[in-house]
C-alpha cells in the first residue's frame, strides 16, 4: 500500500535540510564555474587579476546587502527601504566628517542609529501593526531619502582619508571590502545554523502559525529580521563611501534588484523559511562576473538592470521547477 506525502512549499522541510543547502550551494557553484570558463573563453580580461581585484569590492557590496535582505526573506518579506538606507549611510559617513578622519567614528555611529532607527520602524509596521511589508518599506524608504537630501543636498562629498584607506585598501592582495563580506557571512551562518535563536528564526519564517502554537514570540523575530537586516545596509554604505572617493547620493539605488537576485539564486524561498548565506555569497560574485562578462563583451551598461531581472528570473525558475519535485511517493 502507498502514501502520497507533501512538503510545504516555503522551504520548511526540515528533514531534508542537508540535501537542500547541498543542491543550493551545487546549483550556483556550478552557474559561476560554467560563467567562469565562459569568460576564459570568451571575455578572458574579465576574469583577470586587474578586473577581479576591482570588481571585488562591488561584489562583496551585493554579498552584504544579499545578506541583509536574506534575513527579511526568510520572514516573507522584502525590505524596500534597502536603497535609502545605504544611500543614508553613504551621506552620514561622508557629510558629517567633512573629510576629517577624527570625527570618522562619530559618523559610523550615527550612521548606525539612524539604520538601526529605520529597522526597528520596519519591524514594527510589518511585525505589530501588519501593514504588507512591500508598502511599510516603501514608506520608510521616503523617509529615508528625505533625510539624504536633508543632510546633503543632493551634492557629493569626499570621504575622509581614513575610510578610503580601510574600505578601498587591500590586505594580502585581496581588497578589504572581500574580508568585511566573509566576516559578515560567518557570523549569519553561525547565528542561523549553529543557535538556538537562528533554528527558531528559520522555524517561524517556515510557519508563523506553528511558530506561535509552539509558544515562540513570532512578532519579535519577524521585527529583529528589519533590524539585523538595516546593520548590513549600514555595513554596505559605509564601504561604498570608502570605495568610492566621491560617492553620490543616490549609491542605494543600484542595489535592491541584485539584494533580491542574489537570495533567490542563492536558493531561499520568497515564501519564507530556510536560508543559505554562504550560497547568497557565492551568487553575489556570479551575477557580479556576469555583468563584467556582459560589459566586457560590449553590452552596454544601461542592459545591467535586465541582466539582474533575467538572473532573478533565471533562480525563481530553476528553484520553482525543484520545488514542484517535493511530492514524493514512499511505501
Amino acid at each position: 500500500m502507498s502514501a502520497v506525502s507533501t512538503t510545504p512549499s516555503g522551504s520548511g522541510n526540515y528533514g531534508a535540510g542537508r540535501m537542500q543547502l547541498t543542491r543550493s550551494f551545487v546549483t550556483v557553484a556550478f552557474s559561476t564555474v560554467v560563467l567562469l570558463i565562459a569568460c576564459l573563453i570568451f571575455a578572458p580580461s574579465s576574469v583577470s587579476w586587474g578586473a577581479l581585484s576591482g570588481s571585488l569590492p562591488f561584489a562583496a557590496i551585493i554579498a552584504i546587502v544579499g545578506l541583509g535582505q536574506l534575513l527579511v526573506v526568510q520572514q516573507g518579506g522584502f525590505d524596500l527601504s534597502l536603497p535609502g538606507a545605504v544611500s543614508l549611510a553613504v551621506v552620514v559617513s561622508t557629510h558629517f566628517p567633512q573629510q576629517n578622519d577624527a570625527l570618522l567614528y562619530q559618523a559610523v555611529l550615527l550612521a548606525l542609529a539612524f539604520n538601526l532607527s529605520i529597522g526597528l520602524l520596519n519591524g514594527i509596521l510589518v511585525s505589530v501593526f501588519r501593514l504588507n511589508a512591500i508598502i511599510a518599506t516603501i514608506g520608510t524608504n521616503a523617509l529615508l531619502y528625505a533625510a539624504v537630501f536633508a543632510m546633503s543636498g543632493g551634492v557629493p562629498s569626499v570621504t575622509t582619508d581614513l575610510l578610503a584607506t580601510i574600505a578601498g585598501g587591500e590586505t594580502l592582495g585581496i581588497p578589504n571590502a572581500v574580508y568585511f563580506a566573509l566576516g559578515a557571512t560567518a557570523l549569519v551562518s553561525f547565528m542561523l545554523k549553529k543557535t538556538v535563536g537562528g533554528r527558531r528564526f528559520e522555524a517561524i519564517g517556515a510557519s508563523p502559525a506553528a511558530g506561535e502554537a509552539a509558544g515562540l514570540r513570532v512578532r519579535s523575530y519577524q521585527m529583529m529580521a528589519y533590524v539585523y537586516a538595516q546593520l548590513f545596509y549600514c555595513l554596505a554604505g559605509i564601504l561604498i563611501a570608502g570605495i568610492t572617493r566621491e560617492p553620490t547620493a543616490f549609491q542605494g539605488d543600484s542595489l535592491l534588484l541584485p539584494s533580491v537576485a542574489v537570495v533567490v539564486l542563492g536558493g531561499t524561498s520568497l515564501l519564507g523559511g530556510r536560508g543559505f548565506p554562504i550560497s547568497t555569497v557565492l551568487a553575489a560574485f556570479f551575477l557580479n562576473q556576469l555583468s563584467q562578462f556582459a560589459l566586457t563583451v560590449g553590452v552596454p551598461y544601461s542592459a545591467q538592470t535586465i541582466i539582474q531581472a533575467l538572473a532573478l528570473g533565471f533562480g525563481i525558475g530553476v528553484y520553482s521547477l525543484r520545488g514542484s519535485g517535493n511530492v514524493r511517493k514512499t511505501t
